[in-house]
């Protein structure tokens, strides 16, 4: 064939081709994520039963995990709730975005993730605990507790004005955030929303619904609860966070809250009357006042949970009957783990497994695999980078933290993080933990008490307890090479400066349970 025909021919060839593409429909983009954020307080993972607790059940958290992605491996970087909450608003560890403790006021005017969210066409809603001092910024909508706000009938703070709202805690932030989804949003744009709970904060008031639950039950104490600190460094045997020790009068329930409607004073001494009663009648000592304590804290705090996971089921309804659920990203977590009696403790800021873990579920019916489990080491500074990029919003660089969304993909990347690094800043201050950072592996855990020079290595694998230090067994001397030099590499690459503020001795020694007369 001629070559001008053969180039005729292919020119037309080329035009019926664009003519066919233009008769297509372009198509419609799918819409970016909205973005549910339930965030509980002091929520341990061992009181989640999709985390296999065997003292509750937890089936609306169940539910999540059922039909999402739990993490198995999930860490803060300083178990301490302030500095947790600056840490996910900024993507950055304590001493990069100045939270160091609960002391400081957060400095609103840095860079935050909503604030970013909000640029990239995201209405933006905060209901619930807030407890950085500021006012928030980087929402478009926002109603938070005065600091910890209490259990009953708290003080809501808004832009323009507080409003007392009488009622259950759980549940009043529950309703404001079902009132913000359905009366207050722009249908037509994504939005994110968290959803702060109180819940199970000390000192664990439950609610209503919940004052009797466990009334018929013994919870089964933990192995380590007479825990006598002989295998660790110093620190441990300091600390004031005892259960049969610290406890006061109102953490157990000896007195009622004080700011309690007739009402709820009357369902309040109805639950706990009889039993503080029968506690007057034949007082304990000893190791079973102790045990008494245990069951009275732990099911206390059961109880906040419970309240917690009925509204946290409240919610996902409203998403499944609107049909919002399918394109939501819901993600349920706590600021840090929590001491269920474990060591004999309650609270949390150690390195401590129980305080260094916290609950991660995240649930994605539109791209995560239902019921599926992640083994990676993730932590609340990857939680900043994740909403970017699920909003599709330009993640910046000097991020501390990683997305998960590939995770949440099933596509981990090679590179994911093998190691962690934790700083807990808080001495002297309540409970009296030192100060302390460390570096964690998938096997090991080694710990640095740096105001008093003392060192912790455990092996996670022998000892998940971590009972017994082996940082003096030379057995481990190769180990202890290892992970002095890259805790020292984790310092350079997060460019952590030496913590030089001002100490002295922790003085603090909380008031225990002397007697009906206490409080």
């Amino acid at each position: 064939m001629p070559r001008p025909l053969r180039s005729l021919r292919s020119l037309l060839t080329l035009l019926l081709l664009v003519l066919a593409a233009c008769g297509r429909p372009t198509p419609t983009p799918e819409p970016p994520p909205n973005i549910v954020f339930i965030f509980t307080d002091d929520h341990s993972a061992r009181a989640i039963s999709a985390y296999g607790s065997e003292i509750n059940q937890t089936p609306n958290i169940d539910r999540l995990a059922a039909e999402g992605m739990r993490f198995a491996n999930c860490f803060v970087t300083n178990a301490i709730c302030a500095p947790s909450r600056a840490t996910i608003l900024t993507g950055l560890y304590s001493h990069a975005n100045g939270q160091l403790t609960n002391q400081e006021t957060f400095d609103g005017s840095q860079r935050t993730f909503p604030k970013l969210l909000q640029e990239a066409g995201y209405q933006t809603a905060l209901i619930g605990k807030w407890h950085l001092k500021s006012a928030p910024t980087g929402f478009d909508h926002w109603q938070v507790l005065i600091g910890q706000g209490p259990y009953y009938n708290p003080p809501i703070r808004t832009a323009t004005d507080t409003t007392v709202i009488p009622g259950y805690t759980t549940n009043i932030i529950t309703d404001l955030s079902l009132d913000w989804l359905q009366n207050q949003r722009d249908p037509a744009r994504p939005f994110m929303l968290m959803v702060q709970h109180k819940a199970p904060h000390r000192r664990w008031e439950p609610g209503p619904d919940h004052l009797t639950l466990y009334d018929d039950q013994t919870i089964p104490i933990p192995d380590t609860f007479f825990d006598d600190y002989e295998g660790r460094a110093s620190p441990a045997a300091e600390a004031n966070m005892r259960i049969d020790e610290n406890l006061t009068a109102l953490d157990l329930k000896i007195v009622p809250p004080n700011n309690l409607t007739e009402e709820q004073l009357e369902a309040w001494n109805a639950a706990y009357g009889p039993k503080n009663e029968a506690l007057r009648e034949r007082p304990l000592e000893g190791e079973e006042f102790a045990r008494w304590k245990y069951q009275r804290y732990i099911k206390d705090y059961l109880r906040t949970v419970a309240s917690v996971d009925d509204n946290i089921g409240r919610l996902l309804d409203y998403l499944d009957q609107t049909g919002l659920a399918e394109n939501t990203v819901v993600i349920y977590t706590s600021d840090q783990g929590w001491y269920l009696g474990e060591h004999g403790w309650y609270d949390k800021r150690w390195m401590y497994e129980e305080s260094l873990r916290t609950p991660l579920i995240v649930r994605w019916p539109a791209a995560v695999e239902a019921g599926a489990v992640s083994y990676d080491m993730v932590s609340n500074v990857d939680f900043a980078a994740t909403f970017l990029d699920l909003a599709g919003a330009t993640i910046p660089a000097d991020l501390h933290g990683r997305s998960l969304k590939p995770i949440l993909l099933g596509q981990a990347p090679d590179d994911w993080r093998d190691s962690f690094y934790y700083h807990y800043y808080e001495y002297p201050a309540s409970h009296c933990v030192q100060r302390h950072y460390g570096v964690r592996t998938e096997r090991y855990k080694l710990i640095y008490y740096y105001l008093v020079d003392e060192w912790e290595l455990f092996d996670l694998h022998e000892d998940p307890d971590e009972l017994t230090s082996v940082y003096d067994d030379p057995a481990y001397a190769d180990v202890v090479s290892d992970l002095k030099a890259e805790l020292q590499r984790l310092r350079t690459e997060l460019n952590v400066p030496d913590d030089d503020r001002p100490s002295g001795d922790c003085t603090f020694d909380a008031e225990g349970w002397d007697g009906f007369e206490a409080g």
